[in-house]
């Protein structure tokens, strides 16, 4: 009973792993392609576990001040007022955010779903590249 305990802990560790692998490559592919010419991204996030995750991309750089950030990555904050481009992480917070946020990076039944809103990617003046002209919605 204590091996197949500890088998699927193992793997269910294994799997985060490699979730939060696979959305670190995402976020690297969505922070490229709105920030192609820069060589650092400033990025700011109210969650520690997107935090976590950003770490393992060599061209971001969390910072502790909204301010001084290229892009916000909001998972929980629903109240920030700034002028600063906001990305998401969940579609409720893209419906609230959806005058401000160029789009958003979530989950839903297991499947990785991405979604940019054109209305404010052009506010930004940000032209995605073909590769992800597949996600961009005129709205939600």
């Amino acid at each position: 009973m204590k091996k197949l305990l500890f088998i699927l802990m193992l793997a269910s560790i294994s799997l985060f792993a490699s979730q939060a692998n696979y959305e670190a490559k995402i976020y690297n592919a969505i922070f490229n392609a709105l920030f192609p010419a820069k060589r650092t991204i400033y990025v700011w996030s109210d969650s520690k576990q997107k935090s976590d995750i950003l770490r393992q991309i060599s061209a971001t750089q969390s910072v502790d001040s909204k301010e001084d950030a290229d892009i916000l990555l909001l998972s929980k904050t629903k109240n920030i007022d700034t002028k600063t481009m906001k990305f998401v992480t969940n579609y409720q917070l893209l419906k609230h955010y959806k005058k401000s946020a160029v789009g958003g990076f979530y989950w839903k039944k297991g499947r990785p779903n991405i979604i940019f809103l054109k209305k404010n990617l052009d506010k930004y003046h940000i032209s995605l590249p073909q590769s992800m002209q597949e996600y961009v919605e005129d709205e939600l």
